[in-house]
């Protein structure tokens, strides 16, 4: 959409937000009514693409593939993006009220969940999306410090992030070298002294929501062997609710696969620790060991297996934690939000404000449904919340916008925000940070702050 849009769409939407599930909603409204609709995405970063950026891990460039599509989604005379633009700070939902027939949140479940255990505040114990916004060169972490000087570090979760830590930890430098990581990181980890990662799940390997290729690469890990603790764990089908999906049962055969193998020697490991919870984390000032209990399944009300901590405790030296156990959204000013799920209230997409629906308000991704699943996952639940939008504007729902400025949303955008990033000047930022990489061998080199990015934007301006 050109910056000097009339905006006589029938349709106006804004998006908040524009990760995966935010890119998926924009793409479907414009593919279902083409020049009926104008879609305008905002982003607090200058960057789009949301953990597709800043939380797939360096080494998956495959995955971090996915940009294409979304690529050719900005690519339409509809669509605009207005990075750099926060909303709620630089814009408030009543002004995009004033321009827009709809809002949609896709703003993702940015804070870390607790562990709830005591020393969670010492040096040295960390909640995942730091270390993975650290590595992936993400301006709010791109600051942070890791004593990376111990031999153990402890993951404590069993999903996909905490596999990531763990290999990023063991990864050499010539693999992490051929990456976007930030360089910062690169150094870093390249100085590591961590030899071992042991990552605690409290349920048992059947219970894990690893997906099988995060799972089965630790295997393929060049420098560090993997290991599953034998202690306490039971590898049998048994170990697999009854209706334990095939994701499930092919996790706990690559588990019987590793529990075999013979290590091979190599200097670094990960261990997997199933039926095993933090109890605390101990030390004076930073972290010097863990201390674990081990657990057992019982069934539950639902006939799941159910973790439930025994008396058996042991502690592990350890200078490192990372709290990998999911995320929860955060409250958005004047949006409607529940505290005991950390999402937007919603059916089906439609957001709720006191068991009523909001007209004009949908909400897509993680935020919508919790964090689950994979990019993919966000396709299905984008066009769930696309659907309902089309329908209720077809319906004549829709509120109409109630005073828009006369210079369109793209005059009081710059009214509000002089520094907005537009979809071009991002790909400024985009040239580059390709440009910085391309002498090292490497895909790119990262700007990790936004003043860094709005002088390259600069610069090309006065090229």
């Amino acid at each position: 959409m050109s910056e000097d849009s009339s905006e006589e769409a029938a349709l106006r939407v804004a998006i908040i937000g524009s990760g995966p599930s935010g890119f998926y909603a924009a793409g479907q409204l414009i593919s279902a009514l083409g020049d009926e609709v104008e879609v305008d995405m905002y982003d607090r970063l200058p960057t789009p693409f949301g953990l597709v950026r800043a939380g797939v891990a360096p080494d998956h460039p495959k995955i971090k593939s996915v940009t294409r599509v979304y690529e050719k989604v900005a690519a339409s005379p509809n669509f605009r993006f207005f990075g750099n633009v926060e909303f709620g700070t630089h814009v408030q939902r009543h002004e995009l009220e004033s321009h827009y027939n709809a809002i949609i949140y896709a703003v993702g479940t940015p804070s870390d969940r607790s562990a709830g255990v005591g020393g969670e505040q010492l040096e040295g114990s960390w909640a995942a999306s730091d270390f993975v916004g650290w590595y992936n060169g993400h301006p709010d972490y791109e600051h942070l410090e890791f004593d990376l000087s111990c031999e153990r570090a402890v993951v404590v979760g069993n999903g996909n992030v905490a596999i990531d830590i763990a290999r990023m930890l063991v990864l050499p430098r010539d693999d992490l070298a051929a990456t976007d990581i930030a360089d910062h990181a690169l150094e870093a980890l390249t100085q590591s002294k961590v030899k071992e990662v042991v990552i605690l799940g409290r349920r048992g390997p059947g219970q894990a929501a690893f997906t099988n290729p995060e799972l089965r690469e630790l295997g393929e890990l060049s420098e560090a062997d993997v290991a599953v603790a034998p202690e306490g764990l039971d590898l049998s089908d048994a170990v697999l609710a009854p209706d334990a999906s095939m994701t499930a049962a092919k996790n706990v055969e690559i588990l019987r696969d590793y529990a075999a193998r013979e290590p091979h020697g190599h200097q670094k490991r990960i261990v997997l620790r199933f039926l095993a919870s933090p109890v605390s984390i101990n030390g004076s000032e930073r972290v010097e060991s863990v201390t674990v209990a081990r657990n057992e399944l019982v069934p539950g009300a639902d006939g799941k297996p159910l973790a439930q901590m025994t008396d058996e405790v042991e502690t592990l030296e350890a200078g490192l934690v990372f709290s990998a156990i999911g995320y929860r959204g955060k409250p958005l000013q004047d949006v409607p939000f529940d505290e005991q799920s950390g999402l937007i209230p919603n059916e089906s997409g439609r957001v709720h404000h006191d068991a009523d629906v909001l007209p004009g308000h949908y909400v897509v991704g993680w935020i919508k449904r919790g964090p689950s699943g994979v990019i993919g996952t966000n396709k299905k639940d984008a066009k769930e919340t696309v659907d309902h939008l089309i329908a209720d504007y077809r319906a004549g729902l829709l509120p109409e916008p109630t005073a828009p400025h006369e210079g369109g949303a793209e005059a009081f955008v710059l009214e509000r925000r002089p520094q907005r990033v537009s979809y071009d000047e991002w790909l400024h930022i985009d040239e580059a940070e390709k440009v910085r990489g391309e002498p090292h061998g490497r895909p790119r080199i990262k700007l990790t702050r936004v003043e860094e990015m709005l002088e390259a934007i600069e610069a090309k301006r006065n090229n």
